[in-house]
């Protein structure tokens, strides 16, 4: 493993973060992917400088201590152009990746499926584009045309700089695909349909914990940054006897490479397509409310523009839930709960508050359905197992010749089951 050097966030004043708790982060991240820190420092700006965003005694002070450490890898938690990267490596005499380049990396590590594997590579050659001024060594040469036009050929930057942009194309192409595929797959299951409730929040908010509680799914989970990329669906029953299909999706963070938010479209399509969206934060948190305001930023910017994924109602179909509730003392002990209307407070860790989480979501569910009275013919047990999948029983009367129900459905179901029945 590589040592990692200053990973210090280069603050500015007024920021939303206190800099001990972005320096927090940034050591978590590469922490994460198994880089050893041998040292972290704060750098507060008054300025960026064009040539290294640091100032020129702070360059010196870090190189010092990079050089007594034999540092390997400098992490600077802050974006970097291809300029200020290849100057800072230049001093310090040792590789330098800015913070994209880290989450770039870690989501590089942990992709599993096809789709992330895509999108990763997409992300990364879009990153790599602008920086092969920085990447590559053999830029100076020129490599020989065919001398039709006696001039000095294509040089290697151009060259390569093509290739990467070829293969984006394709990427595009089959990442394309692979949302065309989801799209079927998700009429399929509006056909079915249940309802889709999908879990956001910031990264190592305990998600992927809560689904595998909620589920009783294995699905990865570890106490680490972006431990889950890959969208993962699992059915649950609500205590209603209701089916619901719960959507684990990948982590939020503060300052996202503009890269991973397009690449990422897909995985966030699920949080479009919801019926319920399942905020999860973490309470014990000391940047919790901060990190509320990231995840919310990119609902809205999801919500805007002229390609909005998100339709206008969707904060109402928001359920904040203050997870790591066991770190506090309790699900009583979670402060908080009152600011947000509907608000639930669980340890998803210990299962306590579990179940009011789950009576919440069925609540949720059932606002907008309608009760309705049938009476199915006795020999007719497909219909009444279909209401009894799409639907709430409330309550059956078994007679000779039919069975009288009073079921509760939603406008769209009930609307199929009288249509079929006509």
């Amino acid at each position: 493993m590589r040592p990692v050097g200053p990973a210090g966030a280069p603050v500015v004043d007024g920021g939303q973060r206190a800099a001990e708790a972005r320096l927090a982060e940034a050591v978590g991240l590469a922490a994460s992917i198994g880089v050893t820190i041998v040292h972290q420092a704060i750098f507060p700006l008054r300025e960026r400088r064009p040539s290294t965003l640091l100032g020129d005694g702070q360059v010196q002070v870090a190189g010092q201590a990079i050089a007594d450490q034999r540092v390997g890898l400098v992490v600077v938690d802050a974006a970097l152009t291809p300029v200020q990267q290849r100057n800072l490596e230049r001093d310090w005499r040792c590789k330098v990746i800015d913070r994209t380049g880290l989450i770039l990396e870690i989501f590089g590590e942990r992709a599993r499926t096809r789709e992330g594997a895509l999108q990763v590579e997409l992300a990364h050659l879009d990153y790599q584009r602008t920086r092969l001024v920085r990447s590559w060594t053999h830029l100076e040469r020129q490599r020989g045309g065919f001398g039709f036009l006696g001039g000095p050929g294509e040089s290697q930057i151009e060259i390569d700089r093509r290739l990467i942009g070829e293969r984006m194309v394709k990427l595009k192409k089959e990442l394309e695909q692979v949302r065309r595929t989801r799209g079927l797959h998700r009429r399929a299951r509006e056909r079915v349909p249940y309802p889709v409730i999908a879990l956001v929040g910031y990264t190592n908010a305990g998600k992927s914990t809560l689904f595998n509680a909620l589920t009783g799914a294995g699905v990865y989970a570890q106490d680490q940054l972006f431990a889950t990329l890959d969208p993962t669906m699992r059915g649950i029953r609500l205590p209603s006897g209701r089916r619901a299909i719960l959507s684990d999706t990948v982590g939020f963070i503060s300052d996202l490479p503009t890269q991973l938010v397009e690449a990422f479209r897909a995985t966030l399509e699920e949080v479009a397509a919801a019926d319920i969206i399942l905020h999860v934060r973490d309470a014990a948190h000391p940047d919790s409310a901060a990190q509320r305001a990231d995840v919310l930023g990119v609902l809205r910017e999801m919500a805007s523009g002229p390609h909005a994924a998100l339709d206008e109602g969707w904060e109402r179909r928001v359920v904040e839930v203050l997870n790591k509730a066991d770190l506090l003392g309790g699900v009583g002990a979670v402060p908080g709960l009152e600011e947000h209307d509907g608000a639930v407070a669980v340890s998803a860790l210990t299962g306590e508050g579990l179940d009011a989480l789950r009576a919440a979501l069925d609540a949720r569910l059932s606002a907008g359905m309608e009760t309705v009275d049938y009476a199915i013919p006795a020999s007719d047990g497909a219909r009444l197992a279909w209401l009894y999948r799409h639907g709430e029983v409330l309550e059956r009367n078994d007679g000779d010749a039919d069975v009288r129900v009073t079921v509760r459905l939603s406008p769209a179901d009930r609307a199929r089951f009288e249509q079929t029945s006509a």
